[in-house]
């Protein structure tokens, strides 16, 4: 269920400094998509920094709060409303440009940006209200951020520190069975991240509030990105939809494997440097298959265990079976969103023994798990983003990807 209960004022999440390893940590950049790892900055990087400078100042010039005669573009109280699900005595404050209970005939699209591990809704909120801004679909765009909250104080773990309001759910960060898994939230009774979503999708799926409701895009940056793999692949409603729904994952640390094995060399395409700077290994003469058995299991026993495998899984994804979730997995779309220059340890870069055994870097990952879906039957895109690092306001509005993001748009505009 949504209620769209007006907050007392936006909790506030921890201080940036208290999150500098954290993933995201780039998106902090006085002017968002302009961090370059690489030792070069063209004209076309400096007209997307200006692009970016002037869209900011628009949009905050632009925006009301006004809920159904136009846009909410604010992340502020006024721009939000909160997500429930039976069972559970808590709520997941979501921000949103429409209300989500008001019956809207000019909605076509709606978008769902997951954020990262800072957990940050209010900045995702406005990347993706900048990338409708740019696509020209705000008018027809409904766009939801939600955010998966934890805190220390209620025992989500160390560094995680967000304020929360009176009902808001809370979850562990950073371990195995955190928002990003499905796992289950503090206080939520049995439900987890992946049931909210469950949730929101059927409403948007019903067309009650938005009978012209034509495509509905799930997308997530970096820890967004991991929520967005393992729902993809779990999630026990996208077969009942009757909205088609695509899975948008950007810049993932890690996925989730089926089996044990792990890519070699070989998975990555000789003409992408996906390794670390400095460091591009030569091919030896006989090239190792793309995937082998993985070689250090002994020291790395959880490498092939939940959310890096299938092994040991918790939360919402704990009671399907293997098989259900392999074929899951292939049958259903999902678009990996890979920075061309996400290529170095920044942004929370998860660099456990579990994940690098799945590549050196984000790109490499990314690149090696579309392959390894691909031998089996996967029909998933796989998009490189020209110069973007780990940054979610470069890698959701640049062109290339817009259509990806607004499909209906897109299709309208042919």
């Amino acid at each position: 269920m949504v209620t769209n209960d007006v907050l007392p004022r936006i909790p506030e999440r921890a201080s940036s400094s208290r999150h500098s390893n954290s993933s995201e940590s780039s998106q902090r950049r006085p002017v968002p998509g302009c961090y370059n790892p690489k030792p070069m900055m063209n004209a076309r990087l400096l007209s997307i920094c200006s692009r970016a400078v002037l869209l900011a100042s628009t949009l905050l010039v632009a925006g009301t709060g006004r809920a159904a005669a136009g846009p909410c573009i604010t992340a502020t109280s006024a721009c939000t409303e909160w997500l429930s699900v039976s069972s559970s005595p808590s709520s997941v404050l979501a921000y949103r440009s429409y209300g989500l209970r008001v019956r809207n005939e000019q909605i076509s699209t709606a978008l769902i940006i997951i954020h990262g591990s800072l957990r940050n809704a209010d900045e995702y909120f406005r990347s993706g209200t900048a990338a409708a801004f740019l696509a020209g679909a705000l008018d027809h765009t409904l766009i939801i951020a939600p955010r998966f909250a934890s805190n220390a104080r209620a025992g989500a773990g160390a560094n995680c520190e967000d304020s929360l309001a009176a009902r808001e759910a809370s979850w562990g960060c950073n371990n195995a069975n955190d928002w990003s898994s499905g796992g289950n939230g503090i206080g939520t009774g049995d439900r987890t991240s992946f049931d909210f979503v469950d949730q929101l999708l059927r409403e948007l799926a019903s067309k009650k509030s938005f009978p012209n409701l034509k495509a509905i895009v799930l997308s997530g940056h970096s820890g967004g990105a991991r929520f967005v793999a393992r729902y993809q692949m779990s999630n026990r409603v996208h077969e009942s939809l009757q909205v088609p729904i695509t899975y948008v994952a950007a810049n993932a640390g890690s996925y989730p494997y089926l089996d044990h094995l792990r890519p070699t060399m070989s998975a990555i395409p000789a003409t992408i440097a996906a390794a670390a700077p400095g460091f591009q290994p030569s091919m030896p003469a006989t090239p190792p298959p793309p995937f082998v058995p993985f070689d250090d299991a002994g020291n790395c026993t959880a490498f092939d265990a939940w959310p890096y495998g299938m092994k040991n899984r918790t939360g919402y994804a704990a009671t399907t079976p293997d098989e259900q979730l392999s074929k899951q997995l292939v049958t259903r779309p999902l678009v990996y969103l890979l920075g061309d220059y996400d290529i170095l340890p920044l942004g929370g870069f998860d660099a456990s023994c579990p994940a690098m055994a799945q590549g050196p870097t984000r790109l490499a990952r990314g690149l090696a798990f579309s392959k390894y879906v691909a031998e089996r039957g996967a029909r998933h895109k796989t998009l490189i983003v020209p110069l973007c690092g780990h940054n979610a306001r470069c890698m959701f509005t640049t062109d290339s990807v817009l259509p990806l993001l607004f499909p209906d748009h897109a299709a309208k505009a042919q």
